[in-house]
This record gives structure tokens, sequence and C-alpha cells, in this order.
């Protein structure tokens, strides 16, 4: 068939749009309303299932969503991911619809209940059926248009999605904007990079795909082929390249969102940025945006970035220049490590123009003699650096984000050149390049380059986002030398460490020649290294959380209310203790009628400024009653707190520098929910401007319902206004019961981000909490109590202990002798079988880089490996069986 591009997009327009009306037949498969309870919340959604006719027997499955009944409308495209569906779009279309848009998901071909065979975007399959919705779009009365059969329209869709996305831009110009993700601008360079195949990443397309025989028998044959050959061939390059964006990018001119993933080892950073050089040089506005995440796992921030996309197109599709699109370019840094789950904390770091991945180039001197090394036999083994499949459930990329190394290399198999430790911090934003000289004993030397950052001494070596760089060097026999352009990354580089520049012959996710051979490798000058942004990008604005100000709850209020008519006695204040937040020594409380049981009992512990502490224990540990005691509201039998130096007793002034959210707040039903917080802050006695109102409204995040009676509301809107009450003010201390009860989890991520800046700023916040990886994400330091009494307290890293525990996660569960041989593994101290894996805690030899490639030569059927919850573990260690 030719696909040339003139024939193509012809067939895209005029004559395909009447086959398009003759044979769509439309068909109402079912309908469905749901969502959202009367009143002032957001119109309920309409979603109606429809199976669509495209031609050639191919019949899709739709879903099409529309809210409220504002008239005509613009129109958004959503696109799912490879192996997925529809069903996989319907909360983001649902937001869309209520923010003002019809919004069309499908299934693509091959997928869900969708017909046809895959044809990873081919322009007469996936890009013609886009074009075929688009006709359906035109005709649907709540579509705005833009001409006759033109309506406006955009696209937007994550990797597979992304990809038709760009397609459908360049092949119909009735597109009017995109927003594609973590995808591809030429798929033959994805796949086959610098001439090597990709071998776990291809199959494991095919795989998702649901086999070979799914796919159109020209993709069939090409991986086949290719697959048996360990080599792409010139055909198979031309095959994956028509049906790639790239092979339209002169004709995508509209504005683009591009947002792609630092953990990516099957479409890398270098595929946006092809993508970006490409669309603007057609006078498109186009913005980047690197998120942390990627097909390698990590945290995607998908809340952030449909937002971001939910503004690009109000400005691109309503026409609302006052909507923020953010900037032209922001990339997420990890600004400190979670513990738990591991998950990384993040800031944005944002330019006023995208840089490209060249930047401003530095030079950092490497040293190394000439090496010879060699390709062994059957390039077994292989070096190991990302495991695709492995990395979605996010264990690996988030072991290199926290700076544990995974990667190896085997001996012999590798050259390596090193700089001397840096004498500063570096930030490399890019791709660095190196010059090499190769030779090899065969024709052609198949090389992975990378860069490894290495701590002081060489104790610890990191690969950042676990990239390397495949290479294919041709006619290498007499020598030649090569400039290699290494992986783009963001990645900062602390003062003492080194850079390491290595060429090994193997890697375990590609194709590498089963002839042995030896090659010969020597260094032409240093590592060029981009430095774009290296602590000049401006901090993106941090979530509308974080201006936040807690202060007491209800019951606070009330002991305020008592200060000027009833004081208690108090010994005076401490001067060495005025800079102290709180300090608790010997507090004791008795139940009531009883002299010989303790609710609290010889209870100590300092909190200072800046901390954040997780108060800890199993119910009836006594938490609620020393958090009681704290604020005022009753009295110990025993025992000093003193918060700043001063005593603290009911009515006592100092409490005015506490806040506090304890055991839920109390509200008059018949007033709204501002009506309540204005209440409230009257009743504390405080100037009015001293309230930060403005700020606790925004974060209750009820929009108009602040306006509705309090008895309307639902318990997680409940909880939210009671959280923003305890943030009236700015108290210098915070104290939080249970502050997640009836937050959904975007908002307890949110809640996490803001008490740890909150802290940073040198309040002082305590929170107690059941959800022990909340708590071991958020807080600095622990106070662990049971029956009364202080079990152990300290900066959580000493409690949690030395992290010795891997959790192994596995597809299918581990039988016992397979357990066994894991655990006689060197550097294991002992393997057991756990929900979803294995546990796996490792002697002092053990090291995760060691252990990973050994789980892989076992067939252990991993798919993630990550830091074990080790919270869990010394809580239940510590307390025993009260838990």
């Amino acid at each position: 068939m030719d696909l040339r591009l003139p024939r193509v997009r012809g067939l895209l327009r005029g004559p395909r749009r009447m086959l398009s009306a003759a044979a769509a037949v439309v068909v109402l498969a079912g309908a469905g309303t749901w969502t959202a309870v009367a009143g002032d919340d957001p119109p309920p959604v309409h979603r109606a299932d429809r199976v669509v006719e495209v031609g050639d027997g191919v019949r899709l499955d739709t879903s099409y969503f529309t809210a409220g009944s504002g008239g005509r409308r613009p129109a958004v495209l959503l696109a799912h991911g490879f192996g997925g569906s529809k069903a996989d779009l319907r909360d983001q279309a649902e937001r869309l619809a209520q923010d003002g848009y019809a919004v069309l998901t499908w299934s693509a071909r091959g997928f869900g209940r969708s017909t046809g065979k895959i044809g990873l975007n081919a322009p007469d399959g996936e890009v013609a059926d886009v074009s075929r919705l688009i006709d359906w779009l035109a005709g649907r009365p709540e579509v705005r248009l833009d001409g006759k059969g033109d309506p406006r329209v955009g696209m937007a869709g994550g990797s597979y999605g992304g990809a038709v996305a760009l397609l459908a831009a360049g092949h119909d110009d009735r597109v009017d904007a995109i927003a594609p993700a973590i995808t591809y601008w030429n798929l033959a360079d994805a796949l086959f990079p610098n001439g090597v195949f990709k071998k776990l990443w291809a199959g494991i397309f095919v795989n998702m795909g649901g086999g070979c025989e799914k796919f159109e028998p020209a993709l069939c044959r090409m991986y086949q082929r290719v697959a048996e050959k360990g080599a792409p061939d010139a055909e198979a390059v031309k095959l994956l390249q028509e049906r790639s964006p790239q092979a339209v990018g002169d004709r995508i001119d509209v504005p683009t969102l591009l947002v792609q993933g630092q953990t990516d080892s099957l479409f890398p950073l270098g595929q946006a940025d092809a993508a970006a050089k490409a669309i603007r040089a057609n006078g498109a506005p186009v913005d980047v945006d690197w998120v942390s995440g990627g097909h390698d796992g990590g945290d995607m921030e998908t809340d952030r970035v449909e937002a971001r996309t939910d503004a690009w197109f109000d400005r691109h599709l309503k026409g609302d220049e006052s909507a923020g699109t953010g900037p032209a370019f922001r990339v997420s840094r990890t600004v400190g490590t979670g513990s738990g789950d591991g998950e990384p904390r993040l800031e944005g770091v944002s330019a006023d123009a995208y840089p490209g991945l060249g930047g401003e180039p530095r030079t950092i001197e490497l040293r190394g003699r000439e090496q010879t090394f060699e390709n062994p036999a059957g390039a077994a083994p292989p070096a190991v650096s990302a495991l695709p499949g492995i990395g979605g459930s996010g264990g690996l990329s988030q072991l290199s984000s926290l700076g544990v190394g995974i990667s190896l290399d085997f001996p012999g198999q590798y050259a390596a050149f090193e700089s001397a430790p840096l004498r500063e911090d570096l930030q490399i934003t890019g791709s660095p390049t190196a010059t090499v000289r190769v030779q090899s004993t065969a024709e052609d030397a198949v090389l992975f380059a990378k860069v490894y950052d290495v701590g002081p001494g060489g104790a610890q070596q990191v690969l950042p986002s676990q990239l390397v760089t495949p290479l294919r060097v041709a006619d290498a026999k007499a020598g030649k030398d090569v400039t290699v352009t290494l992986p783009a990354v963001d990645h900062e580089v602390e003062r003492g460490h080194k850079l390491r520049l290595v060429l090994a012959s193997t890697d375990l996710g590609y194709a590498s020649p089963a002839a042995p051979a030896t090659y010969t490798v020597s260094l032409e000058g240093g590592l060029s290294v981009p430095t774009a942004l290296g602590d000049t990008g401006a901090t993106a604005g941090l979530p509308a959380w974080v201006w936040w100000a807690p202060l007491a709850g209800a019951a606070v209020a009330a002991a305020l209310l008592l200060t000027a008519r009833r004081r208690t006695s108090a010994p005076p204040p401490d001067p060495a203790l005025a800079g102290v937040p709180l300090q608790i020594t010997g507090l004791t409380k008795r139940y009531a009628k009883s002299a010989d049981r303790y609710a609290v009992r010889d209870l100590s512990f300092r909190v200072e400024k800046g901390q954040v502490l997780g108060l800890l224990g199993p119910n009836g540990a006594g938490k609620t009653t020393t958090l009681r005691m704290l604020m005022g509201l009753i009295a110990p039998d025993g025992g000093d707190i003193r918060v700043f130096g001063h005593a603290i007793a009911p009515g006592a002034p100092v409490l005015s520098r506490v806040g506090a959210f304890v055991e839920g707040a109390g509200f008059l039903p018949h007033l709204s929910g501002r009506e309540n917080l204005e209440l409230y802050w009257r009743a504390t006695g405080r100037p009015a401007e001293d309230a930060h109102l403005d700020e606790a409204l925004e974060i209750a995040g009820l929009g108009d319902a602040l306006a509705r009676a309090v008895r309307t509301y639902s318990q997680g809107m409940r909880q939210r206004l009671a959280i923003a009450q305890a943030m009236l003010g700015l108290p210098d201390l915070l104290i939080l019961d249970e502050p997640t009860n009836g937050l959904d989890p975007p908002q307890i991520r949110e809640m996490r981000e803001v008490m740890i800046r909150y802290a940073a700023a040198g309040r002082t916040v305590i929170v107690s909490s059941h959800l022990l990886s909340e708590v071991e994400q958020s807080c600095t330091h622990l106070v662990v109590m049971d029956h009364g009494r202080l079990v152990q307290a300290g900066p959580v890293g000493e409690i949690v202990g030395s992290g010795d525990t891997l959790l192994v996660g596995t597809h299918a569960r581990v039988d016992a002798p397979l357990v066994e041989k894991v655990a006689a593994l060197p550097g294991v101290a002992s393997a057991a079988v756990t929900e979803g894996g294995l546990l796996v805690r490792l002697d002092p030899t053990g090291t995760a880089r060691d252990l990973i490639p050994e789980l892989v030569r076992l067939d252990v059927p991993v798919e993630s490996v990550g830091p074990h919850r080790r919270l869990e573990d010394a809580f239940l260690t510590l307390i025993g069986d009260s838990a």
C-alpha cells in the first residue's frame, strides 16, 4: 500500500468522510448517568456507550461523556495506553465533562471490546479511526464547530495513546490542540536505538498485545524476523517509521503540551525533545514537562498532569486567556526521600524557555587508559540496568531515586573512565556526551554507554534513572572515533562524588551479538555535561494546601474563652525552654476511680523546632489522653508539660501558640461551612485579620458547598471542614489526631507535603495516625507508646533500623523449594513468603544490586523490588502482641 503523505492525508478528508457517513453505523449499546449529589455540586455526567463501525468489519467500542446543558462546547478525544482500553480513561473523562467538554473515549483496534488487528497506529488503521470519530463528533449537537464538519477538538493520551494524538494532529487538520504523554516520536528509534534491538521491551509489547497473531501480519513478520536475527533490518526500520509521528512531523502545527517521563527506558526524554523541536519549527506553541515517573515506574504525578492538561485545553480550545497553562519547561526533582514505600518527595523547577538536551555544557575530565574487554559468547551473562516489565510498579526507579544502586556490570565485560571527586554539587539536565575510539575483532561492535554517580570511596554507585545508551559501531575493525550521546537525565551529583563513564558489551534489555568478540576502547577528551537549570530554575508553585494555617479545634476554642475568666495557678516559665516547642516530663494520668490503673504513666519526651513528630501506639496506648493533656483539656495526675517553657493548664495563655485537631470538630448543623469557621474564630477572641480565613477556605476544597448548611455534608466533607478549622491562624505548634480520616489519597498526599513544608519553616507538627506508611513518609521523629508508657523515641531512621529488608513483589506465588534457593543466595540472611511476594532480609554483605540478577537467574517471577515498609516491622517488634 502506498502510504505517502499526500495520499494518506487525502484519504482522511472528503472521500473518507463520505465513506464514514455511509459505513460508520452507530449502535447504542447502553447508557448510564451517575455522579454527584444535588445542590451546588457539579452536574451529573451522562455516559453513552456505542459501537462504531469504521469499515473493513472493524468495530470500535466507544463511550461519550457530557454534563449539563450549556449548549455547544469543545470536544476532547482521550486515547488509552498500549494493552489498555477505554475503561482506563473514565475518571479523567468525567472530570473533563464536568469542566464543560464533550469527551469521547474508545478502545483501539485489538484492545478491550474493539475488533481488528493491532497496527501500532497505522495511518490507514488507528489514525484513520480517529478521523472517523472526529466525523462523528462533528454531527453531535453538543459539540462546538469551527466550520462544517470541523469540530473544535483536542486530544490527550499516554504512551500508545499519546502517539496517536500526535499522528492525528499531523494527518487531520481538524485537531486543534494536543497533550501527549510519555510517548514516542520515532518508534523505530525507540525500539532500535542506534541500530540495537531493544528485545525485552519489544517482547513485552507483543505479549501485552495478546501475541504475534493479534498484530497486523506485516508487523508480526517483522517482529519474528528481528527477534530471530537479534538486529533490525532496513525494512523493519521503515515499517515503524511510517507509523511514527516523525513521519508527519512537518504537519503538526497545533498547540502541544509534551509530558515525558524521566524513568523511562522505553521512550526516554530524547523522544519528547525531538517532538518539541519539530513542532516548534512549525510555529506552534510547545510546552515540555518532565515528570518523575515513566514506563519503568515512579510517580507519574497524575493529578498535577491532568490539571495542567485541563488548563491547556481551556486556553487553546475554549479560548480562556486567563487559564494558567504553566511554564514553557518544567522538571520534577526529588527534594527529599520518603520512606516506607520509598516514594520520593518532589518539587518542580521551571524555565521560561525549553533548554533542549544540550543545555550549558561543562567539561568534566575523566581518567583511564585504553582498555580491552570481551563480548562473551551468547552475550551472557548480560549486564543489568533497567528491568523492563519489573519496574512498572515503581520498585526499581524508586530504589534509584533513593540513591540505591541496583545496576550490575560483569568484570572483563566493560571499560570504565572516572573523574576526580567533584569540588561542588553538579546538576545535570540533559544528555552528556563523550567521544571514544572503538576497535573490535568483529566487523561491528555493540556497546552500552552509561554514566554512574559514584559515592565517596566507590561504596555506592547509582545509575540515574537506570538508563543506558546502546550503540552499534559498524566497520570497527580498523578503529573508529564515535561521539556517544548518553541518556538525558535530570540528576544532581553531590560534592565529593565522582562521575564514571562505562561502556559495556552486554545489557539484559537489548540484543548483543552472540559471537564472541574483543573490544578495545579509549577516551578522546572529557565528558561534556549539560547544566541547564542547575540552580537557576524557579521552584514551581506549591500545592494549594501549602497555605494552610492550623489552629485549635472547637475544644481548644472553648479553653481559650476561659482564659480571661479562669486561670489555673501554674509554675513560672522556664527561660531555658523558651525555644523548645514541647517538653513532657514524667507525665501521668490515672483512670477515674482507680489508684493503680494508668492511661499514661511516667511519659517523658522532647520535641524541637522543625520536627514532624509521629505519635504511635495501638488502641488504648494513651495517645489521645496525652494529646488532651497537652492542650489543657484534662489535667494530669503527675508530671510536667512545657510549651515554649510555659506550663500547660486549662486557659494557659501559651495555648494561643498551639493549634489542634483532636477527635473531630463540632459544627452547628444549620449554619454553612463558612459561617461555622467565622463563628469559631470569633469565639477565640483574636483579631479577624489573624485568621487567614481565605487560605483555610481554599484548603477545604469544598467550593460552593461552603455556602451550604453543614447538615448536608458527607462525612468526608465534614472532615475536610474540620481540618480547615484547624488551619486557621499560624500557630507554632500544631497537633493533629488522625487528620486523614475521610480524605481521599490525593488529599492525604497533599496534607503530607504541607506538614513537611510547615515544619521546614521553623514550626513544629505532632501527628497521631494509624497509617504507618504516611507517618514514615511525613515524620522526622517518632514517639512509640504502649499501655501508657514510652516504648521508644527518636529519629525515624534510628527506630526503623538499617533498612536491610527488601520486598520482592511476584506475579505468582513462589513455592517452598524456590524460597529455599533464594534464602541460600550469598548475602541473603533469610527469605520468607509474604502477601504479594517475598520478604528478603540481607546480611551485612548483601546488596539489592547483587540480589536482583540472582533472582532473575533463579526464574523468580519478579514484578517489583523495593524497600520493605520497615516502620510496620519496627512498630510490631516494639509493641508485640498489643497491636
